[in-house]
């Protein structure tokens, strides 16, 4: 990675987008840590922080890099556009003649944004309505007057919508005139920024306590080895390999064999999230609508977040919509049309059925044991961590480094080196093709 930015930096366009890309970033992180005025500072810290283990909310706050916490102006992040992208990825999948023309990409943008605009308001009007009777939340005190709480309300609504949008905006800019994919680096700059803040934190206790500097020697330790897995199946794959056409065991002039290859992990974080927000939908509504009452502390004592009710159905939910998704995903791609169009064969089967029936079987095994993998990733960790955590510090390094969080940084990271290689590879070609013309 150092060294493909290295080189990047040596090529004049792709410094300036390189600049530009930091420069957004950057207007992306200040955004960040402005409070939107109306809600007192400090009124979600407590709500979003103060939870350990993977809820819905500390995960938006991770993915802002603790922007909700801070309820600033880009709070709700790309929580929204990610959550419209997987409903709309999902509707055309399945229904593909509803988007089945020459514009389907244009289509699909546009309809991620409203879907997103309609998120944000909703998740905007929740946050005010759930926190609206905590005491400090709501100030009535704006611009030196004081205004009454519906008018708070409103202002603080248009205010979270607007800067939700301003984030995909950014996203968008960086993808089209800098480096990689914007929404994702915007995802990606929010979760290390919340990573260096626990570890800051975790320092502050270890200058009050030296024991403490053992328990984070030992969780990051951990880290790595999570991590080391993240990416070993992340770039996992199965290999298919197949032939040209004319090709027998006992042939000397076949052609030579190469290889399909499936990956492992083909649907990424995305069945985590929306499981994630699948299992918070109803203890959301009940906040909204009936806070403070029997059937509210009921559900939150036995099936709220941390339950082992609630830690069940996300665990089926990541499986079952792993399984469903992958499967989604390729239908869509097809890959024995590719094999079929360019006459290759696998293990000797013909073309069509045999082939498809193939390539679906190994793609259902390789979609149970990545099910398997994510909800066990998602949440035996985060367990494990919870019950071993002791003090407030273990609880912040805890949803600092949440497992999700680190998938997301591993899976950006890996796309952003390969998009920047490429270009560096690019432009290096072509600058070595002017200078041999030249000659």
């Amino acid at each position: 990675m150092l060294r493909t930015l290295v080189s990047a930096f040596k090529i004049k366009d792709l410094r300036k987008k390189l600049l530009i890309t930091l420069l957004l970033l950057f207007v992306y992180r200040v955004g960040c840590w402005l409070t939107v005025p109306g809600i007192s500072p400090g009124a979600l810290q407590d709500q979003v922080s103060g939870t350990t283990g993977i809820t819905f909310l500390s995960l938006m706050n991770s993915i802002s890099g603790g922007a909700l916490a801070n309820a600033s102006f880009f709070a709700l992040g790309v929580s929204p556009y990610i959550s419209a992208s997987i409903i709309v990825q999902l509707i055309a999948m399945a229904f593909p003649d509803m988007l089945k023309d020459d514009n389907k990409q244009k289509k699909i943008n546009f309809l991620n944004r409203i879907v997103a605009l309609v998120l944000a308001l909703a998740q905007s009007i929740g946050i005010v309505v759930s926190y609206a009777n905590s005491e400090g939340f709501i100030d009535t005190r704006m611009l030196g007057a004081s205004v009454p709480v519906w008018v708070s309300c409103t202002f603080i609504v248009i205010m979270l919508v607007s800067g939700a949008m301003f984030t995909v905006w950014l996203g968008e800019k960086i993808t089209s005139i800098g480096v990689g994919n914007g929404l994702s680096l915007l995802i990606f700059v929010g979760i290390l920024s919340t990573a260096c803040t626990g570890l800051f934190t975790a320092a502050q206790g270890v200058a009050q306590n030296i024991d403490y500097l053992w328990t984070i020697l030992i969780f990051l330790l951990a880290v790595v080895v999570i991590f080391s897995l993240i990416i070993f199946i992340d770039n996992a794959e199965r290999r298919i390999v197949y032939h040209a056409a004319g090709y027998t065991r006992d042939s000397r002039f076949s052609k030579p064999s190469s290889y399909y290859p499936m990956k492992v992990n083909s649907t990424g974080v995305i069945p985590i999230i929306f499981a994630n927000a699948l299992v918070s939908f109803p203890q959301m509504l009940i906040t909204i609508f009936w806070p403070n009452t029997e059937f509210a502390d009921w559900w939150t004592r036995y099936l709220g977040t941390g339950s082992w009710v609630y830690i069940v159905v996300t665990a089926f939910l990541i499986l079952f919509l792993t399984v469903v998704y992958g499967a989604m995903m390729f239908k869509e791609q097809n890959p024995s049309e590719f094999f079929q169009k360019n006459n290759l064969t696998i293990n000797m089967f013909h073309h069509g059925k045999q082939t498809a029936d193939y390539l679906n079987r190994i793609n259902s095994r390789l979609n149970w044991f990545c099910g398997i993998y994510l909800a066990f990733i998602a949440l035996v960790p985060s367990l494990v961590f919870n019950a071993l955590a002791t003090t407030s510090l273990d609880s912040t390094l805890i949803n600092a480094f949440s497992v999700t969080g680190l998938m997301i940084l591993v899976s950006v990271a890996l796309e952003f080196e390969k998009q920047l290689d490429q270009q560096v590879a690019r432009r290096t070609e072509n600058r070595g093709f002017l200078k041999r013309v030249k000659l």
